[in-house]
């Protein structure tokens, strides 16, 4: 079956520098994508090439089979025609209108008075919970509001595709939980098609059916959130979604060798040719799957232990934000309070410890190209390994 709107090829360049490069997506009719990376990667340009606010250099997009932009035949739907709703960073809600008026303004331009005189843009308020904020104008509004108001300014046309640009970073952290919640809520029972910006992985794994992260314009990994999370396919993908902690290895005799010499054996299981050229790896894991101890002996059974000493500690209500450093790398891990806050307050920076993890929370990677390296038992069970 075909993708219900798909982008092939898109570039879109500004002079020399290239900001899409030949990108390719397909998005399912109701389905939640999540466009995911770093500030300059392309995201934002991509949603913009989406919408018709940018016209790309090359490639072609279609909604519905319906061509809304190809280079080739200079096809390009104005924004306004491609039936599309916006959400937008800074809310964008007309200043001098009142909420009514900005809810409704979709419908207007769109010229669906039976929409409006049945009510669609009340529906769109109480939907959002700002049904008792229809005569107020944006500015006797919170941040929260108007952001609320946005998404039913968004919503409310039923359009065929609707974009977010990054729509939750200017909310403070309480509320920007709450939108996202109510953003997926909507999602769930309304069944929109949409496309979700953000540098935040948090937001991604939450809201997304599938995660494009990207990279230079291109992307990295087109995948489920779990298989992302599981089996990150570049090293550069395992960095942004969280697993910080970073270990350079070296093949010795005996396994790879930590620049603390300490041995992690994997059983010699890594099988890429690329890793084996130039006998070097990188391993990458999460803070969450580093544990510490006051000696080897407390380390469980099947654990990879390493040498290493304290830096600096942050208390964080239930855990500690442990710093430590081992050989010539620093690695983070969260500690229990309950169990490791009198160690913690009686240590100082250098105090040697042991930290420990199992090898199936590592995933390794060829260096220095960051390419995937399988290695069959770190494959999490049930989850494909997708590189």
């Amino acid at each position: 079956m075909a993708s219900q709107f798909a982008v092939t090829g898109l570039t879109k360049t500004y002079g020399s520098n290239v900001v899409v490069d030949q990108l390719d997506l397909e998005i399912e009719q109701g389905e939640f994508l999540v466009l995911l990376g770093p500030s300059g990667c392309g995201k934002t340009t991509t949603l913009r090439c989406l919408a018709g606010l940018e016209t790309p250099q090359g490639g072609s997009i279609s909604f519905g089979g319906r061509q809304v932009f190809d280079a080739s035949t200079k096809t390009d739907v104005p924004a306004h025609k491609r039936n599309i709703g916006m959400v937008f960073q800074s809310y964008a809600l007309w200043p001098h209108m009142t909420v009514r008026d900005n809810i409704r303004y979709p419908l207007k331009v769109r010229k669906l008075k039976q929409a409006i005189a049945d009510g669609a843009v009340e529906k769109a308020a109480e939907m959002v919970d700002c049904g008792a904020l229809l005569d107020r104008y944006p500015s006797q509004l919170s941040g929260g509001q108007q952001q609320r108001v946005a998404v039913a300014r968004g919503l409310v046309a039923q359009p065929d595709l609707v974009l977010f640009d990054e729509p939750l970073s200017n909310l403070d952290a309480r509320l920007r939980d709450q939108v996202r919640s109510q953003i997926h809520q909507l999602h769930q029972s309304l069944g929109f098609t949409a496309v979700f910006v953000t540098h935040d992985q948090a937001e991604a794994f939450a809201l997304a059916d599938r995660i494009a992260i990207m990279k230079s314009g291109k992307i990295e990994q087109y995948d489920a959130p779990e298989h992302v999370f599981e089996n990150p396919v570049s090293e550069y993908v395992a960095a942004f979604i969280g697993m910080g902690n970073r270990l350079e290895l070296r093949r010795g005799h005996d396994g790879w060798i930590t620049s603390a010499n300490d041995i992690i054996d994997l059983s010699n299981a890594v099988v890429r040719d690329q890793a084996d050229e130039g006998n070097a790896a990188v391993a990458r894991f999460r803070p969450d799957d580093v544990q510490m101890h006051a000696s080897m002996d407390d380390v469980p059974a099947g654990n990879v232990a390493l040498h290493a000493e304290l830096v600096t500690y942050e208390y964080a209500g239930r855990h500690f934000d442990v710093l430590v450093k081992t050989g010539t790398e620093q690695l983070s891990l969260r500690a229990g309070a309950a169990e490791h806050s009198a160690t913690l307050r009686a240590s100082a920076p250098g105090t040697p410890m042991v930290i420990s993890f199992s090898p199936s929370s590592l995933r390794v990677y060829a260096h220095p190209d960051g390419a995937r390296v399988t290695v069959p038992e770190l494959v999490a069970p049930g989850v494909g390994d997708r590189s």
